[in-house]
């Protein structure tokens, strides 16, 4: 069966909007309040990212999680993506198999690069070292996950001889999986290490993420992988509500907001209404409508990518409530992972 998922940035909301909080403390309280809401109504996986920018509180993702591990008892909780580039692999491990034992094998790691770049000044970085940077700490990753005691040498990091590395998960080992987005050489090496893929599609077709999917499937099986024990999950913008007109009217306007902020910085163009309606259409990579609407195109994206294990929604927007976000995970808890249940999605 498929697995649906939230992923949260913890976006602060709109401060020009009375109704909503601007407070951070009340922002996170309120993230966690939701993971738990989330564990009650079904959602299977919750995953906090990881910025390092003043619109998101989620800079230290594994003290949210931590926090969030001690009120649930059901939902899986990673990280969405921890910046491998930004923290030594050792102290990684460690925090989430901390958290591993609080919430007695609930927890798993997406190890990706990010969607910006801030990390690399703010931890002194170099961004010529920015692929072979993130090789070496993920083969460490890896290994630490592998075998309690290791020996290791790199060239970013002092070696380890004969180092054993603690706590040790309550799983037998984390489940780690690798973001990708648009770069092939993200999908290739995934599919040589064998480990799960988590796709990140936020804009234009999903369906042309097949050519590198299918990348991952045979860089996989030329490695000698077992290819029915591959997973793909696919992370995108989405949002849930009553009808399909409520969902529009609520989203639109906090996306328009928070992608212009990013267009300017990006050089992208404003967005429009037409554009953003095109992204809601059946091929759009947007997940946005009525429950009916959303695990139907849920199925299709699994469909045209091959099979999902996992699909997780990044609903976080500045313009939306903290009452707007419960209610759409109300929506998908208790109508949207029922309807995908009825038709059996599985990889």
């Amino acid at each position: 069966m498929i697995q649906i998922g939230i992923d949260s940035f913890a976006k602060k909301y709109d401060e020009n909007q009375n109704k909503h909080i601007s407070d951070d403390e009340r922002v996170v309280s309120e993230l966690i309040e939701r993971i738990e809401f989330a564990d009650n109504v079904g959602i299977n996986v919750f995953g906090v990212g990881e910025h390092h920018r003043k619109e998101f509180l989620d800079s230290a993702p594994h003290i949210l999680l931590s926090a969030a591990a001690a009120k649930t008892s059901k939902i899986i909780l990673t990280s969405a993506v921890a910046v491998l580039s930004a923290i030594d692999p050792v102290r990684l491990f460690q925090n989430y198999a901390t958290i591993d034992l609080i919430s007695k094998g609930r927890v798993e790691i997406v190890a990706g690069r990010g969607s910006f770049t801030e990390a690399f000044p703010l931890f002194g970085l170099n961004f010529n070292d920015y692929d072979e940077l993130y090789s070496e700490k993920l083969d460490l990753l890896l290994k630490i996950n592998e075998k309690e005691t290791i020996s290791w040498k790199g060239k970013f990091r002092p070696e380890l001889n004969n180092q054993s590395i603690y706590p040790r998960p309550y799983q037998k080992k984390l489940p780690i999986w690798l973001g990708a987005g648009g770069s092939p050489n993200s999908f290739v090496r995934a599919g040589i290490l064998g480990i799960p893929l988590m796709v990140a599609v936020i804009g234009g077709q999903t369906h042309r993420f097949r050519n590198l999917i299918n990348l991952y499937y045979q860089a996989a099986e030329k490695a000698g992988h077992d290819r029915s024990k591959l997973k793909v999950g696919l992370h995108s913008l989405g949002f849930v509500a009553k009808t399909k007109d409520q969902a529009i009217g609520k989203y639109f306007p906090g996306y328009k907001k928070w992608f212009d902020e990013i267009g300017r910085e990006r050089g992208w163009s404003p967005v429009t209404y037409e554009g953003f309606l095109s992204q809601i259409d059946k091929k759009g990579a947007l997940v946005i409508g009525e429950p009916k609407e959303v695990a139907e195109k849920i199925i299709r994206h699994s469909e045209a990518l091959g099979g999902l294990s996992r699909f997780t929604f990044q609903i976080d927007n500045p313009g939306l409530t903290n009452n707007d976000l419960m209610d759409s995970y109300e929506l998908i808890g208790k109508e949207v992972i029922p309807l995908l249940n009825q038709n059996n999605i599985s990889i």
